[in-house]
């Protein structure tokens, strides 16, 4: 799905912004970290220094509505340079297993601050490719 310029694109963006929406279609847009394997892209529900008693509002959107979208884009003062890639597709809340446990090791790999979180009991957001959409100079 996706071809070798937004594959790279992807790779060399180290933040997303993830839309979801509830059952109502009451948007909600979070920056994310995020990595791309095979036809999934991966969001970890890390550490958060703020409550526990109550589950992140990304997940509870996508546990009422799995439609969403994530947008990595590339801003810069010469809008010739201006570049975006967007997914959309139903996402999957995975709880463990040896997808969760993967995704959680690519994510520690890219992003060094995980590394000493305790990622592991924390769900993972899988969003399962169906569509990219993409403008500008990707390279």
């Amino acid at each position: 799905m996706l071809n070798e310029a937004q594959r790279r694109f992807l790779a060399s963006s180290r933040i997303a912004h993830l839309a979801t929406a509830d059952r109502t279609g009451m948007p909600h847009l979070v920056p994310v970290c995020f990595c791309v394997e095979a036809h999934s892209l991966y969001i970890a529900a890390d550490e958060k220094p703020k409550r526990t008693d109550v589950v992140l509002k990304r997940i509870r959107n996508i546990m009422e509505n799995p439609a969403v979208a994530v947008t990595v884009d590339r801003w810069d003062e010469d809008w010739t340079r201006l570049a975006w890639v967007m997914l959309r597709g139903p996402a999957d809340i995975l709880s463990g297993g040896p997808e969760h446990d993967a995704a959680q090791d690519q994510l520690r790999q890219r992003y060094p601050q995980y590394r000493t979180m305790n990622l592991t009991p924390l769900p993972v957001i899988a969003l399962r490719i169906q569509r990219v959409l993409s403008w500008g100079t990707l390279d």
